[in-house]
């Protein structure tokens, strides 16, 4: 597994571990009602929605709150426009970092996340100041236990990805942006519903991290920007020396 893989799954075990479930639901909740005014208020019917619910459903979000979330999205039911907006910048280590948001007020989440960078060590981009360092992927995720990794590298063969990294923990599959849903429909025929579906960013270009200390300042960082509420997603091109690695999951 490589060390930006390793150090996105500490991060994961820690946020799960100290972020506020209900900071965590409120986010999944916006994702929910923002796919179901894009499209059409039934999963069966609307991929995004899908994927939304299939994100909920792994962080154990109840089912009163899924439903809630998917009728605000009707028609009629609110009136709020959220905005989805990228930001680019370097994190501590010089590591680039890409921000994904949805905001009901721009003018809000830019000066937000402007300063949060500047008090935490970094640098806040222009819009492709740090996007070549990755490229834009359709990313779905299995667990270890559904297959073994050559039938799984034949399944997503079929299917149309493009690749797969298998671990003891997962199987991660990569495909094109607009062959997500496709590929994922092909999958499901066979594995059932995936725990992760979504566009990613995978890294191209990784910025390595050899210190404790600025591994750690990268994690606060990374932290920080997920507490902000309008903050979905959080991607960087870290990739830390295993040494490194073990005293974080210490």
């Amino acid at each position: 597994m490589s060390g930006h893989s390793q150090f996105k799954n500490i991060m994961h075990r820690k946020g799960a571990q100290d972020a506020a479930r209900a900071r965590v639901f409120s986010k999944l909740a916006r994702e929910i009602t923002v796919a179901a005014k894009t499209g059409l208020p039934d999963p069966a019917s609307n991929p995004r929605l899908r994927s939304a619910i299939l994100a909920a459903r792994a962080e154990n979000m109840p089912k009163d709150n899924i439903e809630r979330a998917i009728k605000k999205g009707a028609p009629g039911e609110d009136n709020t426009v959220y905005e989805e907006i990228r930001y680019e910048g370097f994190a501590p280590g010089n590591v680039a970092v890409i921000v994904e948001a949805l905001t009901d007020n721009r003018a809000r989440t830019a000066p937000n996340l402007r300063s949060l960078f500047s008090k935490r060590g970094g640098t806040m981009g222009e819009t492709g100041s740090v996007s070549f360092n990755f490229e834009r992927v359709g990313l779905i995720e299995y667990p270890a236990s559904t297959t073994d990794a050559d039938t799984m590298f034949e399944a997503i063969l079929e299917a149309g990805a493009n690749d797969v990294e298998s671990d003891e923990e997962t199987h991660t599959i990569y495909c094109n942006p607009d062959d997500l849903f496709s590929v994922r429909a092909a999958l499901e025929s066979k594995f059932g519903d995936p725990t992760v579906c979504r566009l990613d960013w995978k890294v191209l270009v990784p910025t390595p991290v050899t210190d404790l200390e600025t591994a750690e300042k990268l994690m606060n960082f990374i932290e920080a920007l997920n507490d902000d509420d309008d903050v979905q997603r959080v991607t960087t091109n870290a990739d830390i020396a295993p040494e490194i690695l073990e005293k974080l999951n210490g």
